[in-house]
């Protein structure tokens, strides 16, 4: 037996969860859940099932459905247990909660009430991905799930150029192959990485460059939960100068939009922020 019945002061566990295998689960997490006198999980019947390989029982003590769809009475419920001086573990599907996962609105209003709010660390996808792709990783952007639409997907891109570190993504087979050429038309064809099924079976991790990534994937698609890493930006920064006098020479034969696209290709920037100062400058000059 791996767990054992500890004394948990009132307030709200949050409990990590393994990402794939079922033994990366922490000996304390173990505890946490067999111990806390309410458990809340984003996905019950995974919860009941990773309790059950490692033999932790529930005593009869119920799980709470809490996610994205819960609603309001769910989180109402878990704090009224709080102040009625319980305390209440809360699991996520997979991974850290609140790392793309919900518990955000609870951990909030938890600490505004004034219970105690902590954690069982563990397992994280990104963390994971991280440390298997092969990119810098003393800067790191976590940027979630991107928008569906390719549209919405390049504007957001496009906020992202400038980010000093390697970013990474979520993402799912069946929008990784559109994602990763909205990436490389956004950001330029940068080196990448492509992890998918961490810690399971078919862990896989492929490394290239966006676009190579993208064209694999026709002859070898994937399935599976995936983590896409993508490094910096690694041109030289271009000086407010040179800026002005390459869109200044862009606009003598070009509209403002098709000089603002020469130009931010030119020096690997977005092309809002670009046709933003073209539009400007072809004000002051009409």
């Amino acid at each position: 037996m791996n767990h054992k019945i500890v004394h948990l002061p009132s307030g709200l566990y949050f409990v990590a969860t393994p990402i794939g295998t079922a033994r990366d689960i922490t000996l304390r997490a173990l505890d946490v859940l067999a111990s806390a006198d309410l458990i809340a999980a984003e996905d019950t019947r995974s919860l009941r099932k990773l309790m059950e390989i490692h033999g932790v029982p529930l005593n009869g003590r119920q799980i709470v459905a809490y996610h994205d769809h819960s609603g309001a009475g769910a989180r109402a419920r878990l704090l009224t247990a709080l102040e009625a001086g319980q305390s209440v573990a809360y699991a996520s599907e997979a991974g850290m909660p609140l790392i793309a996962d919900p518990g955000y609105d609870l951990s909030r209003a938890a600490a505004e009430a004034g219970h105690l709010v902590t954690v069982a660390p563990g397992a994280s996808a990104a963390l994971a991905a991280l440390t298997l792709a092969g990119l810098p990783t003393d800067a790191f952007f976590f940027a979630g799930f991107l928008p569906n639409a390719s549209g919405a997907r390049r504007k957001r891109l496009e906020e992202l150029t400038a980010v000093p570190g390697t970013l990474v993504f979520y993402e799912s087979p069946k929008r990784i192959a559109a994602s990763l050429r909205d990436m490389a038309a956004v950001l330029g064809d940068r080196p990448a990485a492509l992890c998918r099924e961490i810690t399971k079976k078919f862990e896989e991790v492929r490394r290239d460059s966006l676009l190579t990534l993208a064209e694999g994937l026709d002859q070898a698609p994937v399935k599976g939960e995936i983590v896409v890493l993508v490094d910096r930006a690694r041109g030289a920064s271009v000086s407010d100068g040179d800026l002005d006098s390459d869109l200044r020479a862009a606009l003598k034969d070009n509209s403002v939009k098709d000089a603002a696209s020469i130009v931010a290709e030119m020096h690997n920037l977005p092309r809002r922020k670009i046709y933003q100062l073209a539009l400007d400058m072809a004000k002051d000059e009409g």
